[in-house]
């Protein structure tokens, strides 16, 4: 497989076309589904590296295609497309499983750049990292929450997250700094999405009461490892 390889579900022609042919030019390899069930059935058939999935699509829609990918496989970094305004599809595209979005109109330089930032993050190069929380063994570099016989597999976005918050275990940090550390930016609306995020890890570390991800009005987060 290639290590650029790419799952594109676009239903709208010209836009479809237009980012396979701009993908392609820059190396990538890409395979364009035109709905949700033919994106399915490409994604069943062959690995990918990465998946670009618009939110408006026939048959399935890609909230409901992404839900079904995530029940198969909770690496595979998910990217959304949302129209312009539809700041609610955004947040659902986290509570499904999506990593990260991109609003249309868009330039190829920025979805280039988000696609890039997966794949750096997910290449064979990446060293590996194992944190002790608690009673949980936090493997970044397989993406798993392991306590005893229990796993959890995580998404890259969850993995990176958590892995921020065990860099900074025990200290005060700030919404802002987590926001543009992992997104590259801070806007209300990613805001948002970081407490999507945050809601699933603490359900995930929930078993251990020892573990807790403080929030602290107005400032930021805090780590804790009680006793």
């Amino acid at each position: 497989m290639s290590e650029r390889s790419i799952l594109l579900v676009e239903d709208d022609q010209n836009l479809g076309f237009v980012v396979k042919d701009n993908l392609e030019l820059r190396g990538f390899h890409v395979d364009w589904a035109r709905n949700g069930e033919e994106g399915l059935s490409a994604y069943k058939n062959k690995p990918y590296n990465i998946c670009l999935f618009d939110v408006m699509l026939p048959q399935k829609d890609g909230f409901s295609l992404a839900t079904e990918i995530r029940g198969l496989d909770r690496q595979i970094p998910i990217l959304f497309v949302t129209a312009k305004g539809m700041q609610e599809d955004r947040i659902e595209g986290f509570k499904v499983g999506g990593d990260d979005y991109i609003t249309k109109p868009f330039s190829m330089e920025e979805l280039v750049y988000r696609i890039e930032v997966f794949l750096k993050r997910t290449s064979q190069e990446r060293q590996p990292s194992r944190y002790q929380l608690g009673k949980f063994t936090f493997d970044y570099e397989n993406l798993l929450l392991i306590k005893e016989e229990f796993k959890q597999n995580l998404t890259q976005k969850e993995a990176d997250v958590l892995k921020y918050f065990a860099d900074h275990t025990g200290q005060v940090v700030k919404r802002e700094s987590i926001l543009k550390a992992i997104w590259g930016e801070d806007d209300y609306f990613m805001g948002r999405s970081l407490d999507v995020f945050i809601s699933k890890l603490r359900s995930y570390l929930k078993p251990d009461s020892a573990i807790e991800i403080a929030n602290l009005h107005g400032v930021g987060f805090k780590l804790i490892l009680n006793p």
